[in-house]
């Protein structure tokens, strides 16, 4: 999840930080970002919503960093 790093890294962001965001330790989310450990649906879509960048651009799967538009619910 080379993204992560540098999202982070770009912004000074502290590890402990994001930790905090995603209710899990340093080490855990130190080991998101070196691909050590999966990282869950739930905080994936927290960290893209924290960005402002698609789930795909966090996991590298496009070069396209917008994230795309969201859902209304149906009446």
């Amino acid at each position: 999840m080379l993204r992560l790093r540098e999202l982070r890294e770009d912004r000074d962001i502290k590890q402990q930080d994001l930790a905090d965001l995603l209710r899990c330790s340093q080490v855990c989310y130190s080991r998101y970002e070196t691909g050590e450990r999966e990282i869950p649906l739930r905080a994936l879509v927290q960290l893209a919503a924290y960005y402002g960048k698609s789930v795909d651009y966090l996991l590298d799967l496009t070069d396209d960093p917008r994230p795309y538009p969201r859902k209304t619910k149906k009446k």
